[in-house]
């Protein structure tokens, strides 16, 4: 089985995709972090329902910022080692969910499938992650507000999507600044929702 597990940076929510692989019984999870202002991984609510529609079952789960990721992730390893996860983040929870990859090393690296970020302060320019919400190349050399503080590590490059919507001034501080009305598009926005259900499913099945 695999379950897909959410946390929000203050208040969690989450959902779960289970797959059957083989005879083994893994585990998907997606934790879903986002800004505590906002209701709990409203940016995430529209591609969850979808995959939870397309990959039905697993179980709903939740965490607080960098840390209990990291504590969730590993304590579940050590009584379920064939557990593999799905993380996402938005906005400040996007922030405590890069902070978390360097931490996920080993067996728990191996087992996150995955990351799906959208308005994310640690936004570094040039690297192969970064799509705006059509995937596409617009803010791929641009900055957020807090990209000096981390960044998404070049291991974790290749099985992430950085989301950030042109001139959403917390991931594109070149063309926006701080929260502003593009920063609050994702949850309606009907091109970030299919491509987080387009990845995230594809991480889960492949």
């Amino acid at each position: 089985m695999k379950n897909v597990f959410a946390s929000s940076l203050m208040v969690a929510a989450a959902f779960a995709a289970p797959i059957e692989e083989g005879a083994a019984a893994i585990e998907e999870r997606a934790v879903s972090t986002k800004c505590p202002s906002y209701s709990p991984s409203a940016g995430f609510l529209t591609m969850n329902s979808r995959i939870t529609s397309a990959l039905s079952g697993g179980k709903i789960n939740s965490a607080s910022g960098t840390q209990d990721i990291v504590n969730h992730i590993t304590t579940t390893l050590a009584t379920n080692p064939n557990e593999c996860f799905i993380l996402e983040g938005y906005s400040q929870g996007a922030a405590a969910t890069v902070n978390a990859l360097p931490k996920l090393t080993g067996a728990a690296f191996n087992a996150v499938k995955g990351v799906f970020l959208i308005g994310d302060p640690e936004h570094r320019s040039g690297l192969a992650c970064n799509v705006d919400n059509n995937g596409g190349t617009t803010t791929l050399y641009v900055n957020g507000l807090s990209y000096q503080l981390g960044g998404i590590p070049s291991s974790w490059v290749p099985k992430t999507r950085d989301v950030c919507i042109y001139g959403n001034g917390v991931c594109d501080a070149t063309h926006g600044y701080g929260i502003d009305a593009h920063h609050l598009r994702y949850s309606n926005d009907a091109p970030t929702q299919s491509l987080g259900t387009t990845f995230i499913e594809g991480q889960l099945t492949s």
